[in-house]
């Protein structure tokens, strides 16, 4: 009798980006230990899709959305409250306006929001109704689509979206998912694992190594919006040098295959 697969997840990632001295840097936050995907690695902010992320009174909340269907909405609406939920980064707007919600207002929202969304007691359209905000989905670029191998027992069907972080947003850990936070350069957190410093999983370590060819936040916008997203779900197989981790090509990484020596899970 073959093994059950399991089913992926749908999930969506943000890459918060800012021009810092050394070029092009991504807010990344480590995962607490309890957690049971990608325990104690550097990741992006990010989580699965909640039933609320796609309810009916979300789309008249969103910015940029009219000719997306309802799966693309919930994933961009994911990554905006995953965000905020997160690192308390909100991309939102007093409805009708074109500036963000400043930073004393989202001390507002931070307070009586947050903690109520993350726990699930209630969902984004809620709060975008009760304050009178819309979703900033229209500050999304699509970066990357990748879903987890097939053996493994947990797998997520995860996109990921770049976005300029506010300038006067300050982004920080929550305290309990993730217990510590950076902005980092791609090219430094790539070192950094490299030295056994930190970890990285596999689809992080790849979309840095992506980001990598970018020196701004211009740069990587200007890349993602004007390349095709390709799906990634990476495929184990031997080579003469051992397993290895095939993924495609025309994804944009720059390779085919990467070795599974010394590698965290995907």
């Amino acid at each position: 009798m073959s093994a059950t697969v399991a089913v992926p997840l749908p999930s969506a990632t943000v890459m918060l980006l800012r021009d810092g001295a050394d070029g092009l840097e991504v807010f990344m936050v480590v995962r607490h230990h309890q957690i049971d995907f990608a325990s104690g690695a550097l990741v992006f902010p990010g989580g699965k899709v909640d039933p609320g992320d796609s309810a009916a009174a979300v789309r008249g909340r969103c910015r940029g959305v009219d000719a997306l269907g309802e799966a693309e909405l919930a994933y961009r609406v994911c990554a905006i409250r995953e965000a905020f939920e997160e690192c308390g980064v909100l991309l939102a707007r007093p409805q009708g306006q074109e500036e963000l919600v400043g930073a004393e207002r989202l001390a507002t929202l931070d307070r009586k929001y947050r903690h109520d969304l993350e726990k699930g007691l209630i969902g984004i359209g809620r709060m975008t109704e009760q304050e009178d905000l819309e979703l900033a989905c229209d500050l999304l670029v699509p970066f990357a689509h990748w879903i987890t191998p097939t053996p493994m027992p947990k797998r997520f069907d995860t996109h990921f979206f770049l976005a300029n972080a506010p300038a006067d947003q300050l982004a920080v850990h929550d305290g309990r998912e993730s217990v510590d936070s950076v902005w980092i350069t791609p090219r430094q957190a790539l070192a950094d694992a490299d030295a056994g410093r930190l970890t990285l999983v596999f689809a992080t370590s790849m979309n840095l190594k992506k980001l990598a060819n970018s020196d701004s936040v211009a740069a990587a916008t200007a890349a993602a919006q004007g390349a095709a997203i390709v799906t990634v779900m990476p495929q184990v197989s031997e080579s003469p040098d051992g397993r290895v981790l095939r993924i495609p090509l025309a994804a944009g990484y720059g390779v085919a295959e990467v070795s599974l020596k010394g590698m965290p899970r995907p």
